[in-house]
């Protein structure tokens, strides 16, 4: 009778058991298109010397390098991302219409030619009108397109590096934003990891569903930092990111967010004392990268072309430096200050010193155009002014074309390494449907067990004591 009533009760412990397993299987499976989710597995073991079986355990197939590859791959991938959305803003900004640069993701050219839009024609345009002035200098329709030009020159040029610095403002904000995405992950990590130590403590359960909550938090906090992670004892993992010292900060100890991420100006800063950040990834790092850049590299050109022109035209149009002569106005020597003299109209605009029929002067402010530079002479540019600009539409169009095929091949490398990690801890359908037939066949195994011991208390019940 003991024997039998032992042997009912491992039948129940084993259908309890292999219901976990196909309960397990069957979560797997529904978990299938979750890429934060890491395979499950039920570990059954014996009882009594063999004579059953248990649930020993939940065991998960996360596996600790890869995804700590995939968090690293991911802030490089962000960080270019990031530099490519707004480093293409900054060239349609220009209005440039650019050939064998950025137009192709697997160009390698670095010619570049402008069109017939942007800063390029209305340099062409100006100098142009020069010269028509200068062929009919008495023109009082030419000393008008001369003047007209000249206004969209400069308010073209002020319009561009107002563009620009609002993408750069739109960068700020991105790196704000982000920032504040950072320190609510980090939140995140913390919490989960409190719960995931007090399910270790009191055994209450499978932890592997919040590891895989915490590992999503991590990757969504790779995406704007890059960040390392280290597995403690308890179960908790801490968080942290090298400082300019390449000493590591620690952001997440415990249950413990123990700085936030902040920016300031260029500086990134965390931890308990606020310490300066050594980043080279992340979404952070690639919207300053680009705003303090390539898109700060191009506006300090544009800058230094309005000032030769200012400088050169005022030269060429008021050699004598007559007070209140001069074509612009000398103090406007930036992109965003470049203006017109206040005292310069068609009416008094001149086209020579001399009689009426002179041409000197705008032949001289004609001339300009193909002036050669030179920094190392005082100028503020090198080469002509059409060289200067076309070098500098053409360096941003290099730059772009080079976070593009960076782009591509980070994008290329983040999904093998992916690939690889899903390998291991995703779930494959092919192997789940063979766990649930195995179990559902030990499950109806163990079923037919606990009918056989039934039927036998049953008639040995029923039949004791019958005469």
């Amino acid at each position: 009778m003991s024997g039998l009533l032992s042997s009912l009760d491992s039948s129940v412990q084993a259908l309890n058991s292999q219901s976990y397993a196909i309960s397990i299987a069957g979560q797997n499976v529904a978990n299938l298109d979750n890429p934060n989710y890491a395979d499950e597995s039920a570990v059954l073991g014996t009882v009594g010397g063999g004579s059953g079986v248990n649930v020993e355990g939940v065991t998960s197939s996360r596996n600790a390098l890869l995804d700590a590859q995939v968090a690293a791959q991911t802030s490089i991938a962000s960080s270019l991302t990031t530099q490519q959305q707004y480093l293409q803003t900054a060239q349609s900004v220009l209005g440039e219409n650019l050939k064998n640069t950025s137009s192709s993701s697997s160009s390698t050219s670095t010619t570049t030619s402008t069109g017939t839009t942007g800063l390029s024609s209305d340099l062409d345009a100006f100098f142009n009108t020069f010269g028509s002035l200068a062929a009919s200098p008495t023109s009082t329709a030419e000393k008008q397109a001369v003047v007209q030009q000249g206004a969209i020159l400069t308010n073209d040029f002020q319009q561009t590096d107002a563009n620009l610095a609002q993408v750069q403002s739109d960068l700020t904000s991105e790196a704000q934003s982000s920032v504040t995405d950072a320190n609510q992950q980090l939140q995140t990590i913390a919490s989960l990891n409190g719960q995931i130590m007090a399910m270790g403590a009191t055994g209450a359960g499978s932890t592997a569903q919040l590891r895989d909550e915490r590992e999503a938090a991590v990757e969504k906090l790779a995406v704007d930092i890059p960040i390392t992670t280290t597995a403690k004892p308890d179960g908790s993992i801490q968080v942290s990111v090298s400082d300019t010292s390449h000493n590591a900060v620690v952001l997440v100890s415990g249950i413990t967010v123990t700085g936030p991420v902040a920016i300031s100006g260029g500086t990134i800063s965390g931890g308990a004392s606020a310490s300066t950040l050594q980043i080279s990834s992340g979404s952070i790092y690639g919207a300053l990268d680009a705003r303090d850049g390539a898109i700060q590299t191009l506006r300090n050109s544009l800058d230094s072309l309005a000032s030769q022109i200012v400088t050169s035209v005022n030269a060429a149009y008021n050699p004598t430096s007559a007070a209140g002569g001069n074509f612009f106005n000398p103090a406007g020597t930036t992109a965003a200050t470049i203006n017109l003299s206040s005292s310069l109209s068609a009416t008094n605009l001149t086209a020579g010193t001399g009689a009426a029929g002179d041409n000197t002067i705008a032949l001289a402010v004609a001339g300009v155009a193909n002036q050669q530079f030179s920094t190392a002479g005082g100028d503020a540019i090198d080469g002509t002014i059409d060289q200067y600009y076309s070098g500098a539409v053409t360096d941003l169009g290099q730059t772009l074309s080079n976070v593009n095929n960076e782009v591509t091949n980070q994008n290329a490398l983040l999904n093998l390494v992916t690939s690889q990690r899903d390998s291991v801890s995703g779930v494959s359908m092919d192997q789940e449907m063979g766990n649930l037939m195995k179990y559902q066949s030990a499950y109806q195994a163990s079923a037919r067990v606990f009918s056989t011991i039934d039927v036998l208390l049953n008639t040995l019940i029923n039949n004791t004591g019958t005469p």
